[in-house]
């Protein structure tokens, strides 16, 4: 990892200052300012460009607080002036004004936040008399539950989120500095040991980078600031020195992004200005296997690293399963001599999703009518549900089935496409209900369906569908009835809808040329990418992802190619696939289906209801 100084400095030195992103812009609030007086000011800045735009401020200064977005709004959450509070400050940038909104269960200043999807959790802190140990999440600002306790109260925690993960790291308990990583798991609550840092270290900054955590300066034990940098793998718990600070820093503000991470401010015996920029070495688009002539690199030097964790692609033309890094390094396939041959072959995998944290992979076959899990890495044939190469329409049948998923509450969903029908499988794996009438081809819903190829469940239990038959898109309760449906400008054949963190949608429009559109609730299309010349021209996609990183992966089946496109400049920043079918390496034929299981505790990309593995087999 490279640190450096930005090209742009502050207006003034600050130290504690409470940074958060919000899309392209860094909203800064409150800090000590040079002369150790707390502040009340909101700022805006550009970290593409440093300007810095002063929005106005919040009625209470402040400095040692925590920070996050909701609702397009900044909240603050305690910090002090001369003494901890437990107000909850929010400021809205639309209209340049701050109010106190709420207040914490207890007054707490020293304490750090982390954004997981919609919930803000906030860790640790100082109530005036000892370090906390209480997590705190909301999802409104105003309402905390405990979700779970740190195994000593800390303040000035380094705390940072990768995936559904928050890594805690240093900090200072009752008697000073310390040197443990805790992992917290945001979606099961436990609490974990990740190791150690080299040393004890307090008030010090935490990022993330294409899901590897940075810890950054701080204070030891003697209150100077340190220029040591500790890299953390929370997918292996390895911890291990980076290259240091030209300079040492502690206090300062700290983003992750994209674009890599910015620490804002900060001290070194006193407030200082800068603002230093945290990248990678640059990944070539083209590193590992097999050269892609079709690849083009984005011009953002920001985009260094295309992913973090495993990509899992489903190879429908091979008839098999590749998963791998982002240098194009095959870790694992399926089928393989290396592990036990199945009892039937894979044929026509035609999408593939990552399950029980990374445990499994759910696989339907949709020229196989049959559906299978198989364990990961073991190879092993956990269940399957039809009758291979024969569609019908009874119990322990399907017809082109499509997208497997885990659903809320246990069990499976799955898109019966020819029989044009949803069907819901529970816990054990009996079907129990569907949406549509078994043959009935029509969009009609609750009633009808036109002939679904996508079903991607949310997590209240609607599903996103897809309809070839008259091009709609719809979000539909479990029992079929319509939240919205829309037949979105350029989508002709939508094909399996996702949806993005910030409530918008993606969806890929399967023809030639083909189309990936971003629309909102309304039908807006707010994103278009579809070249009609050139490289980066896609034919046929069926699946486009949103990623952590902002960039979205797509499958180009007849392009015989998965690529990773940034929306920022509409270019292919990574592909896999030479654009020629093919079962060499660096190569793939008709790619169907991808999942990306990211690092920490595994957590798949596609949201993972944990259902328990259900044993089935055709009657």
């Amino acid at each position: 990892m490279r640190i450096e100084a930005a090209p742009y400095r502050l207006d003034a030195p600050v130290q504690r200052v409470v940074a958060v992103p919000d899309g392209r812009t860094v909203y800064l609030a409150g800090g000590l300012d040079a002369s150790d007086v707390s502040a009340s000011g909101v700022f805006a800045l550009n970290p593409f460009t440093g300007q810095l735009r002063s929005l106005g401020s919040v009625p209470n200064a402040f400095h040692d607080a925590a920070g996050a977005m909701i609702g397009g709004k900044l909240f603050v959450f305690g910090g002090g002036s001369t003494a901890g509070t437990d107000l909850v400050q929010a400021f809205d940038p639309a209209t340049r004004t701050g109010a106190v909104v709420g207040h914490l269960p207890v007054p707490l200043s020293d304490l750090s936040a982390a954004t997981v999807g919609n919930t803000v959790y906030l860790v640790g802190g100082f109530d005036g008399h000892t370090p906390r140990a209480e997590i705190y999440a909301t999802t409104d600002g105003t309402s905390f539950r405990v979700v779970g306790r740190l195994p000593a109260g800390l303040r000035y925690a380094a705390v940072t989120a990768v995936g559904g993960t928050i890594v805690i790291s240093g900090g200072q308990d009752a008697n000073g500095p310390v040197d443990t990583v805790t992992a917290f798991d945001t979606t099961t609550g436990a609490i974990s040991s990740l190791g150690t840092l080299p040393a004890p270290i307090t008030e010090s900054a935490a990022v993330t980078i294409s899901g590897t955590v940075y810890v950054i300066g701080g204070r030891d034990a003697s209150d100077h600031a340190l220029t040591t940098v500790s890299a953390i793998d929370p997918a292996t718990g390895a911890i291990q020195r980076s290259s240091p600070l030209r300079l040492p820093l502690a206090d300062a503000g700290a983003v992750s992004g994209t674009d890599g991470a910015l620490l804002i401010g900060g001290w070194r015996g006193q407030a200082v200005d800068q603002v230093l920029s945290a990248k990678l070495a640059p990944l070539s688009a083209n590193a590992g296997s097999s050269p892609t002539s079709s690849t083009t690199t984005s011009s953002d030097p920001a985009l260094v690293r295309p992913f973090a964790g495993l990509l899992l692609i489903a190879d429908r033309g091979n008839n098999r399963l590749l998963v791998m890094n982002a240098h194009k390094r095959i870790v694992w396939r399926y089928p393989s001599p290396d592990l036990p041959a199945p009892a039937a072959p894979l044929y026509f995998p035609d999408d593939a999703f990552w399950v029980h944290r990374g445990h499994a992979i759910l696989v339907n076959e949709e020229e196989n009518n049959t559906l299978i899990e198989i364990a990961y890495p073991s190879g092993r044939v956990l269940w399957t549900y039809g009758h291979a190469r024969v569609g019908g329409s009874s119990p322990g049948y399907l017809h082109q089935p499509d997208d497997l998923y885990p659903y809320p509450g246990g069990g499976l969903v799955v898109s019966d496409a020819k029989n044009c029908r949803i069907q819901f499988f529970d816990a054990s794996g009996r079907p129990t209900h569907q949406i549509g009438t078994t043959g009935v081809c029509t969009h009609g819903l609750p009633d009808t369906v036109g002939y679904p190829n996508g079903d991607t469940p949310l997590p209240n239990g609607h599903l996103l569908l897809s309809e070839i038959n008259g091009s709609w898109i719809d979000e539909v309760t479990a029992d079929g009835h319509v939240v919205w449906a829309h037949q979105i400008p350029g989508v002709t054949t939508p094909s399996d809808p996702q949806r993005l963190a910030d409530g918008t949608y993606l969806v890929a429009s399967y023809g030639s040329p083909g189309a990936v559109v971003r629309f909102d609730r309304s039908g807006k299309v707010l994103w278009l990418y579809r070249p009609i010349s050139g490289p980066g021209v896609l034919d046929h996609p069926s699946l486009a992802a949103p990623l952590p990183n902002g960039l979205v992966a797509i499958n180009d089946d007849y392009n015989h190619r998965v690529v990773l496109v940034d929306p920022k400049t509409n270019r292919i920043v990574w592909q896999y696939g030479t654009g020629t079918a093919g079962a060499s390496v660096g190569q793939l034929a008709y790619p169907d289906g991808l999942d990306l299981l990211l690092p920490g505790n595994v957590i798949p990309l596609h949201v993972d209801f944990d259902s328990p593995t259900v044993h089935k087999g055709a009657p």
